[in-house]
């Protein structure tokens, strides 16, 4: 058995069925975007398994620890998300 999550096996599968219909149309620029896409969305599923077993194994944190924390996640610029 697989040691992914079906999260993470999900996210995979999405990520090469995008990368296989690409593979035949390379010249579709919209298909690499949602390729690209797809393997943001795979690595933030990674990311928040991650985060998810690395917080449930520390001890709680206080009020000030955590805003320390997410500070982290938070842009500290308006990139190009922000247009």
């Amino acid at each position: 058995m697989s040691s992914l999550s079906k999260p993470r096996r999900q996210a995979r599968a999405k990520v090469g069925s995008a990368a296989a219909l690409l593979a035949k149309n390379p010249d579709d620029p919209e298909l690499a975007q949602v390729v690209e896409e797809r393997r943001r969305e795979y690595q933030v599923v990674t990311l928040e398994e991650h985060i998810r077993s690395v917080v449930d194994q520390a001890p709680p944190l206080t009020a000030s620890q955590r805003d320390k924390l997410a500070a982290l996640l938070r842009p500290s610029y308006d990139g190009p998300e922000a247009a």
